[in-house]
């Protein structure tokens, strides 16, 4: 499903002009976007979706072509985990 069916999708089940889902779907983004930038901060739907800032750790890696040691310096990413409810309808159950 595109971004496109999704809002058409939320918009005929809702009443909701396409323009007002787009607004809505574009603040959630925007919302996210500001939690993991920050980080420190989880944002949560329980039981179906979480996003939050991580720290990975610097570490040494080998090149998998030649196998010479290189340092990978620490970083940050974005962590998305699916909630239990998620989880349980990609295992076909309601």
């Amino acid at each position: 499903m595109t971004k496109s069916e999704l809002i058409a999708e939320i918009a005929e089940r809702t009443g909701q002009s396409k323009a007002d889902v787009e607004r809505t779907l574009k603040s959630f983004e925007d919302i996210a976007h500001e939690v993991v930038a920050k980080g420190g901060e989880k944002l949560t739907l329980p039981g179906f979706i979480s996003f939050e800032q991580t720290h990975r750790n610097a570490r040494t890696a080998r090149n998998p072509q030649t196998g010479e040691p290189i340092q990978v310096p620490a970083s940050k990413a974005a962590k998305v985990t699916a909630g239990s409810k998620l989880k349980a309808s990609a295992k076909g159950a309601k």
